[in-house]
């Protein structure tokens, strides 16, 4: 029963699904949907995905959508193996989910974005709005100011130990790391340390060999 990930390497949730799964070692088969062919929304894929989205994870009989819910499973289910992504104890697990619900909701929400204005667009041929970034650039530094005060007395966003809350960030914060915003983070020292040592993982740097093995196809 071996475990297929429909996706893209340069798709930044393809991306969170892959960082939890090399955290994990788990074998896969890495099934490429170009979304630059518009592969997610043939009808072969469609039956996987009807909102037309990658990842899908497929686990046997088993068929996940949305990239934060199939790194919940993978966290789950092989808790036991490769680096604990999850807490055993109730009060660290309440923080982690904490954590995950403002990376998705108060981070990625601003941090996405930005991500289309300064690099998504560029990519895609488009111009920038820069009025879109005027507006949320100081949004998300005040989520920044955030993070800086929370990292300060904790190495990570769950706490002092790596979790599965680190991995949801690491495409946004890479995405941005490549653009004018990687000033925001390297003005705040706590966040810019968090950044660059979860970017520097070997999970994530199997991520990005991936990614740059897909463009230079």
């Amino acid at each position: 029963m071996g475990i297929k990930i429909y996706g893209m390497p340069i798709s930044g949730c393809t991306q969170r699904v892959l960082a939890a799964a090399h955290e994990k070692n788990l074998d896969y088969e890495l099934v490429i949907v170009d979304l630059r062919k518009h592969q997610q929304k043939e009808p072969s894929f469609l039956s996987l995905n009807p909102f037309g989205q990658v990842p899908v994870f497929q686990e046997g009989d088993l068929k996940l959508i949305e990239s934060r819910a199939i790194t919940r499973y993978i966290a789950y289910t092989y808790e036991g193996q490769g680096t604990p992504l999850i807490f055993k104890d109730n009060k660290q697990m309440a923080h982690l989910t904490v954590a995950m619900e403002i990376e998705a909701h108060q981070f990625e929400s601003i941090a996405i974005k930005l991500a289309m204005e300064l690099a998504y667009k560029g990519y895609m041929g488009l111009a920038c709005d820069d009025a879109i970034v005027n507006e949320y650039e100081p949004k998300f530094a005040k989520v920044l100011d955030i993070y800086e005060a929370y990292l300060s007395k904790n190495k990570y966003v769950a706490g002092d130990t790596f979790s599965l809350g680190d991995v949801h960030h690491m495409p946004a914060l890479q995405t941005l790391s490549g653009t004018k915003i990687k000033k925001m983070f390297e003005e705040r020292p706590h966040v810019n340390a968090w950044r660059e040592e979860i970017l520097a993982r070997p999970s994530w740097q199997k991520c990005m060999a991936m990614k740059k093995e897909f463009l230079e196809q």
